[in-house]
Formats: structure tokens, C-alpha cells, sequence
């Protein structure tokens, strides 16, 4: 997290939810995007925020993640929107299923792991092939 300048604890608290236990789950669903981010290596341009958000609402059913994954992609190039169509909503599909539920997952302890071993750990499938990343290893 530290070599990719994510830091979970900048997010600014939850607005619009009162009862203390909800702005709990929303405020960690904010905190672990970030470590999705590294762990699933999708990049933060807004192709990786649409994918990232297409795992996380076939995982959490959020409506937030389904108003980013329905109307993110009306920003998208038509290059783009193919690509996110056969390549990146199949791989979604594939690593929501593989993954633990990624808001169980007590991310904290695991700082000092591998990362490629903890991809592996956790089951997340490798990006499709020639697609565009932020991190690669």
C-alpha cells in the first residue's frame, strides 16, 4: 500500500448514513477499494475504477457500485467500452466469484506479505491479457 501511495485512513468519514453500524460498513467499503486495487492490479484510470466497481458490485450489491459500473462507462471510447464487454465485466464476473469477500478480509495483517503470493491466497484471477494496468510486477 505504502510503495503505491494508498492510504486507507485518508478517507474522510461517512456522510448521509445514521445509524452507526451502516456508516461502519460503508466507511470500510470505502477503506479496502484501495487494497483491491493492488491486490486485483487494476489500474485507478477510470477503465480500473469501472472494473474494480463491476467486482465489487457483483460481490456487495451496493447500489453506489452499481451507478459507477452502469454509468462510468458512458465516459468510456468505443475501444474501451468493447474491452470492458469481453474482457474486463468476464474477468469481474470470474474473480467475484474466486475472491473471498473482500470486506471479510482483515487486511491490516497482511502489510508484510507477498503480494503475488497473497494474489494467490486469495484466488485473484491474473488480468486478461494486454489490457492496461497501474502496477505491474
Amino acid at each position: 500500500m505504502n510503495g503505491r501511495g494508498f492510504d486507507p485512513g485518508e478517507r474522510p468519514s461517512v456522510r448521509y448514513v445514521d445509524d452507526p453500524e451502516l456508516a461502519y460498513v460503508m466507511l470500510r467499503y470505502r477503506e479496502v477499494h484501495d487494497f483491491v486495487h493492488v491486490l486485483s492490479g487494476l489500474g485507478t484510470s477510470v477503465e480500473g475504477e469501472i472494473v474494480q466497481k463491476w467486482f465489487e458490485l457483483l460481490q456487495t450489491g451496493l447500489p453506489v457500485a452499481m451507478l459507477s459500473a452502469t454509468v462510468g462507462p458512458l465516459k468510456l471510447n468505443t475501444e474501451e467500452k468493447r474491452r470492458l464487454i469481453t474482457e474486463w465485466i468476464p474477468w469481474a464476473v470470474h474473480a467475484s466469484v474466486s475472491v473471498p469477500f473482500f470486506l471479510n478480509i482483515y487486511y491490516e495483517r497482511l502489510y508484510n506479505s507477498d503480494l503475488n503470493e497473497l494474489r494467490r491466497e486469495l484466488a485473484f484471477p491474473p488480468l486478461p491479457y494486454g489490457v492496461p494496468t497501474q502496477f505491474h510486477e
